[in-house]
């Protein structure tokens, strides 16, 4: 009973005895040192964003000054020792003393208290970024030297503050004349941010965002030369009348447009609640962007003015398909409109809620209602007032659609392994060897070519997939064809390693695909036919130099037991002339398919690796952005594009090669 009552059992230990807590461990931070001690929770971290997150808070103030048509003149300069001023021409901050701390000046509330501001009420600002009352206040806690200037009434006051607080009083530096406004210079804490350093092109970057953000203002950007590491200007004067169309324009600069007439507009809420400005167009190739801000804050999460730009263009491009009565808009959603969409939003409301002090998610559930309602009536209006551009748009969304919804239900085909065979198209003769490494697949036209391939074949290393005549094409065929089709899906089956956003190339259960066509012009087509899906539908392995075109002969000559083969008219002339003697009898065959050549000849022409000419299909990086053009062009849904490249290259032909 002993260890039961305060006794100690062999190989136990006893906890020990709680540390004391009480009242004297509870730790209030007072003015500015809760930001000091955790300043993630108030810029995000202590990393190269949060360091220039301050820059942005100032900038931002002036900014919100010169929305309010109290400034027009914004000035970032950059010095070194990593000191950056910030000045503005608007109304200064106001100095005299502030009705709840009468001993101290406004100023120095606004840099010293946390939630201290003059954009609560709405009356010195209608639409403002800054609405938690923290910025001026945490970038003066965080800054080991801060020293503003404000030059109000026609005189320039002045005060210095040093991790947060003051130096000393608000000075009366005397009557200045040709001066007004807010000037803001400061140097980041090393203790909170180590040796980051303030990055010349991020910095021009912002001021050259939100210049283009609003129109009114004009922003003159300053650094040091030393500072300044890449193409960016040392000094510059920022100021775009343009705007976001302005923005847009340079951002997407050489880039081909589904829409040639991009999609710019502005808007005033009703009920003087804020507006809305956008700039947006869609890109032909390539992934597209886009940009949202609300009060000029960027917003790079998106939120729900974006939610309501997407409701918009998706409801009101549906509704255009139903007047232009294409049934397969209403398959259309904001993933296949958005996806190459290259755009700019930008909003203005009052008192905009954002997730966090960072800002980077606008959660005003108003603004997604008014975006909506004010963009929606102005783009059916674009719409229905340019058909040409809406055309496009509503066909190049459509054909997004229609391939999403093929991704999705495309099915892949692992490579089999010596413990699972694997259900393969019927008329596939596969390979021995199970490895990808050194095996090919040939794709033939038709079971009688498919016969003498499969005689004529490497059974360890080559396999043989018959096709019905010519395939489907790619290019202008519907998702629903697309997906119905058998020959397709027997192919993709065959290939194992998927297709569109599925595919993989590791899954590719071939090293190489020969294409083996006949020799002539339905061979040639469907050749293209077959490219055509492997540059829509795979275009890895053609970047990868996985497809290649096989050269099968036309002719074979004979005479006096020697045979040589031939690939076209001008081949057989040449080898007659060089292969035989003058006036000697040659019999002359041409091969009327694939499927009548002696399976013999076939391997010794066409498929023997050491005796055969293969055609690599290549696309070079330069030459991409003109093959996009060309297989629209001529295999493509619009017939009017291969009347037009027929008349302009009919001439270029000589008619005397031209095979009648």
């Amino acid at each position: 009973m002993n260890d039961l009552f305060g006794g100690r059992r062999a190989g136990r230990s006893v906890a020990p005895e709680p540390a004391s807590y009480s009242a004297k461990d509870i730790e209030v931070l007072e003015g500015l040192e809760p930001v000091r001690r955790r300043p993630g929770m108030y810029i995000g971290g202590t990393d190269e964003t949060a360091l220039h997150h301050l820059a942005a808070e100032i900038i931002d103030n002036s900014m919100d000054e010169a929305v309010a048509g109290h400034a027009d003149r914004i000035e970032v300069t950059l010095e070194p020792g990593n000191w950056l001023t910030v000045r503005d021409n608007g109304r200064g901050i106001p100095t005299d003393p502030h009705p709840k701390f009468p001993k101290l000046s406004a100023l120095e509330v606004i840099f010293t208290t946390l939630h201290s501001g003059g954009k609560f009420s709405g009356k010195s600002y209608e639409t403002s970024g800054g609405l938690h009352g923290v910025g001026s206040s945490v970038v003066n806690a965080l800054s080991e030297r801060l020293e503003v200037e404000v030059a109000r009434d026609r005189t320039l006051f002045t005060q210095a503050y040093s991790r947060g607080k003051p130096l000393g009083k608000l000075k009366n530096a005397g009557a200045i004349h040709n001066r007004r406004g807010t000037s803001i210079r400061f140097r980041p804490d090393p203790e909170i941010f180590g040796k980051l350093e303030f990055s010349a092109a991020r910095l021009y970057r912002l001021c050259r965002s939100k210049a283009y953000l609003y129109r009114g203002v004009e922003i003159r950007w300053a650094s040091d030369p030393t500072l300044v590491k890449d193409d960016t200007p040392a000094q510059a004067i920022l100021h775009f009348p343009g705007g976001l169309a302005d923005f847009l324009g340079s951002a997407i600069e050489g880039r081909s447009q589904v829409t040639p007439a991009p999609y710019v507009g502005e808007v005033a809420f009703a009920d003087n609640a804020g507006r809305v400005e956008w700039a947006i167009t869609w890109l032909e190739q390539g992934e597209g962007f886009l940009s949202t801000y609300a009060n000029t804050i960027p917003t790079s999460q998106g939120g729900t003015h974006e939610a309501g730009l997407r409701a918009a263009l998706v409801k009101g491009l549906r509704a255009y398909g139903e007047l232009k009565k294409e049934k397969r808009a209403t398959s259309v959603t904001a993933e296949d409109l958005f996806s190459g969409m290259a755009g700019m939003l930008s909003v203005f409301i009052r008192d905009p809620q954002f997730q966090g002090q960072t800002k980077e998610k606008l959660t005003s559930p108003e603004a997604s209602r008014l975006v909506e309602a004010a963009m929606r009536d102005h783009f059916d209006h674009w719409l229905t007032g340019d058909p040409g551009n809406a055309d496009n748009l509503l066909a190049w969304a459509v054909e997004r659609a229609e391939e999403r919804i093929r991704r999705r239900e495309q099915k892949d085909t692992p490579r089999k392994s010596a413990t699972r065979k694997l259900r393969l198209p019927g008329k596939l003769a596969d390979c021995a060897r199970e490895s990808a490494e050194g095996t090919e697949l040939f794709l033939v036209e038709g079971d009688s070519a498919g016969g003498s391939a499969k005689q004529a074949r490497d059974r360890e290393t080559q396999a043989v997939l018959p096709l019905r005549g010519k395939i489907l094409n790619v290019a202008s065929a519907s998702a629903d064809k697309l997906r119905q089709n058998q020959e397709l899906k027997d192919l993709i089956e065959a290939l194992g390693c998927g297709a569109g956003d599925r595919f993989d190339i590791a899954r590719l259960r071939y090293g190489r695909v020969v294409i083996m066509t006949d020799a002539d012009v339905d061979g040639a087509h469907i050749a293209a036919l077959l490219m055509t899906f492997f540059y829509k539908e795979l275009p890895e392995l053609v970047r990868q130099g996985r497809v290649h075109l096989a050269q099968p002969p036309l002719y074979r000559l004979q005479a006096g037991g020697k045979s040589v083969y031939a690939m076209n008219d001008q081949d057989r002339e040449r080898l007659l002339k060089k292969e035989f003697k003058p006036n000697q009898k040659v019999e002359v065959s041409r091969f009327k398919g694939l499927g009548e050549m002696p399976p013999a000849s076939l391997k010794e022409t066409t498929m023997d690796p050491k005796k055969r000419t293969l055609l690599k299909v290549v696309l070079p990086p330069e030459e991409r952005a003109r093959t996009a053009e060309l297989m629209e062009a001529l295999m493509g849904r619009k017939p009017e594009l291969r009347f037009k490249f027929i008349q302009e290259n009919a001439a270029k032909l000589d008619e005397a090669e031209v095979d009648v």
